[in-house]
């Protein structure tokens, strides 16, 4: 569940709507109204005006432009700054390392959690500019209004904005306003249209001149279609043409057909939209997929924010466990190195290289890479310096396996040491030079590296579960002795293989890296008497998929499987 807001989600009545609704051909979805494609034909789409393509991100044929007329398409994350406000300064920096080109940022307006200050605004928008990132403020008190009772309207969110006009005024360049998240659930969701278009004319009439950004009904996933069919009137009641569409893509979009019918709707209708947020981990009410939609926005060169950085009151959906960039969850790894993924396809805005055009030129392919001090477990990896017209800012090592790659570790040195790998392995790494603008150069040559073994132990692991539930699960692990001597001070490692995280443990203290677990002993399970053994139990968040370890060691000794 996303954090502080466990109702967004569809309910189970609303997912079963929504599987009759997919059996009868997205009947909902394709005749609720006119699509935005019909209704191009009966309203003229409009045309930004002069004064609003001078004043920085705008809308032009259905693009989004900086102000300097080059093509901007949001790579990033949302990050709850307002529930985790201490958390954001090193949060954006993180966001910004892993490739991230946008953060689109939680705030309140104080209807439903205290109101972020002016102050507090200002700070964001000058933490997201320092580290280079175009930043998407987000009112999220409007979360599913009309079926939460607790959300304020759209209304109050633009009173909001209005009352930060003075922090926003010459922004332009920097930051695009989301009216309200989610503003409107799945009861009555007609009722979205003329709010959301009152909202728009309410910002205008009071000299915002920034790109807007509006989120569908239905809890943001319009699975009936009411931001698709008025989409046109929508975009029509912005004089300036500034304004884009945001859908949010969870459990309901869980067929390719779903999600490539309706981004190519608005794009067919030159009408501007991204996929705002997206979850690709599976929940009780379905599976979303999440490589369609990422594949779908790279084809089309549409933006996508990833839900979310790390925080959330269920931890599936964090990008980063505890905050930690170091422990990027599967579902983190998906989104950031993965296919179509940020380190893959974002590219910075031109507006922090300077110039009309950017700088375009990319670096020289880096030499071939050599590894050193191979051990079980991680490798040094050292390769010639690529050069540029302007500068190297670093560089992304992939591992390369047959035709994908993943992006394993960044540098800005042509030296990096890998951790995480597995002994007796045969890995096969390359890198990419980058420059300050996001120009990525060729792939240099392949290196192939063999991790060494990892010594055997005097010692036998079984690993059961106990109990599952939707989302998590109870799990034990039992840590024999086989040996003639007490063990003491031992250290459990073992790897989870689908985004299994640790939230609870007894017998023993947990440190998660992505899904490898490394376990140190409480005071009574401390020493492991020979022929003996102790006991750890766990409790686990998970997905669809629970499979169990393979491989554990103990103290870097590898143990028998019981």
């Amino acid at each position: 569940m996303r954090t502080a807001r466990s109702t967004t989600r569809t309910s189970p009545v609303t997912a079963l709507l929504t599987g009759l609704i997919t059996l009868l051909g997205l009947i909902v979805l394709g005749t609720v109204g006119p699509t935005p494609a019909q209704a191009q034909s009966q309203s003229p789409q409009q045309s930004p005006s002069p004064g609003a393509l001078a004043a920085g991100l705008h809308i032009s044929d259905g693009r989004l432009l900086e102000g300097n007329g080059n093509d901007f398409i949001m790579r990033g994350v949302n990050h709850a700054h307002t529930w985790y406000q201490g958390k954001t300064t090193q949060s954006l920096a993180d966001i910004k390392a892993l490739g991230a080109n946008t953060v689109r940022v939680v705030l309140a307006d104080g209807h439903r959690w205290s109101a972020n200050s002016a102050a507090d605004v200002a700070n964001v928008i000058s933490q997201c500019k320092a580290n280079r990132l175009i930043c998407v403020l987000e009112v999220h008190d409007t979360t599913g209004y009309g079926e939460d009772t607790a959300a304020g309207t759209l209304d109050e969110a633009a009173d909001y904005w209005i009352g930060l006009k003075d922090v926003l005024a010459g922004q332009e360049n920097y930051i695009v306003i989301n009216i309200g998240n989610e503003p409107w659930g799945n009861t009555n969701p007609e009722g979205w249209t003329a709010p959301t278009i009152a909202a728009v004319k309410k910002l205008r009439d009071a000299g915002l001149a920034h790109t807007i950004m509006v989120d569908a009904p239905n809890w943001g996933q319009d699975w009936q279609g009411v931001m698709r069919a008025n989409a046109q009137s929508v975009y029509d009641a912005d004089p300036t043409g500034n304004l884009i569409f945001s859908i949010h893509m969870y459990s309901v979009f869980d067929t390719p057909q779903e999600i490539t019918d309706y981004l190519n709707a608005f794009v067919n209708a030159k009408l501007p939209i991204l996929i705002g947020e997206f979850g690709g981990p599976a929940d009780q009410y379905g599976d979303p997929d999440e490589d369609t939609m990422m594949a779908t926005a790279q084809q089309l060169k549409l933006g996508y924010l990833a839900w979310s950085w790390s925080g959330n009151t269920d931890p599936i959906l964090d990008l980063a466990i505890n905050f930690d960039p170091t422990q990027l969850s599967s579902w983190g790894r998906r989104v950031f190195n993965g296919a179509n993924g940020i380190a893959q396809t974002a590219k910075e805005a031109t507006v922090y290289s300077g110039g009309s055009s950017g700088d375009t030129q990319a670096p020289t392919t880096p030499g071939t890479p050599t590894a050193s001090s191979v051990t079980a477990t991680s490798a040094t990896l050292t390769w010639t310096a690529a050069t540029d017209d302007v500068g190297v800012t670093g560089y992304d090592i992939v591992r390369v396996s047959g035709s994908s790659e993943t992006k394993i570790a960044t540098s800005t040195t042509n030296a990096v040491t890998v951790p995480g790998l597995t002994a007796d392995t045969t890995y096969t790494f390359a890198a990419y030079a980058h420059d300050a603008a996001g120009n990525r150069s060729a792939r240099s040559a392949t290196v192939n590296v063999t991790t060494g073994s990892t010594p055997s132990g005097s010692c036998s692991v079984g690993y059961r579960i106990v109990g599952e539930w939707p989302g998590g699960f109870q799990g034990e692990i039992s840590i024999g002795n086989t040996g003639t001597t007490a063990i003491s001070g031992w250290k459990l490692a073992f790897a989870f293989a689908d985004g299994q995280t640790v939230t609870n443990m007894w017998g023993g203290t947990p440190t998660q890296s992505g899904g490898t677990v490394s376990v140190t002993p409480a005071s009574y399970t401390s020493t492991i008497p020979a022929g003996g053994s102790v006991t750890v139990g766990f409790i686990a968040g998970k997905g669809s998929t629970n499979t169990a370890p393979t491989t554990f060691t103990l103290s870097g000794a590898t143990c028998a499987t019981a």
